[in-house]
């Protein structure tokens, strides 16, 4: 499992475990499993989507994630939950 938290300027929008992420990078999406390499890239524009025992969908626009230690960090300059 993955621990992911998802932060935008106004709060804390997702923060628990899920089995995947899919992340709109600044040239694409990009798929987070657990077990995957560091990385850390820019966010563009799009749909996040947290894939778990609870999904959670977020339209973000500008920021970055980080993945170490199956943990993922998504810090977004703008996130609406959908």
């Amino acid at each position: 499992m993955l621990k992911v938290s998802v932060v935008s300027p106004e709060a804390t929008l997702f923060e628990g475990e899920a089995s995947s992420v899919v992340a709109p990078a600044f040239d694409g999406e990009v798929g987070i499993l657990p077990s995957h390499a560091p990385m850390i890239t820019v966010l563009g524009q799009g749909t996040l989507r947290v894939n778990g025992a609870t999904n959670a969908r977020f339209t973000v626009s500008g920021g970055f994630v980080q993945v170490v230690d199956d943990t993922v960090r998504v810090v977004t300059e703008k996130a609406t939950a959908i």
